[in-house]
């Protein structure tokens, strides 16, 4: 059980990281940041999902790639007209 804790506090502190440096980065507040990756689900299907692989990354890289995704992702979205 309390690998699970320590691996899931792993996940979520790396979440921080990377929302609130991203959220600096676009010049946006965390709040707004956190509130557009979680609209795409970003969160738990990127940061979560792929936390293995990214956390091995510099964070410089980590922000770069998710405001390129959440961008991407954006845009995908408004073309499929689901605002």
């Amino acid at each position: 059980m309390e690998n699970i804790q320590t691996d899931t506090y792993r996940k979520i502190h790396f979440a921080v990281m990377a929302i609130e440096a991203s959220a600096r980065k676009a010049n946006l507040s965390g709040k707004e940041m956190h509130d557009r990756l979680k609209r795409q689900n970003l969160i738990h299907k990127r940061l979560f999902r792929h936390y293995e692989q990214l956390h091995t990354q510099s964070l410089d890289w980590v922000v770069d790639d998710t405001i390129e995704t959440l961008h991407n992702w954006e845009h995908e979205e408004k073309e499929d007209g689901v605002c």
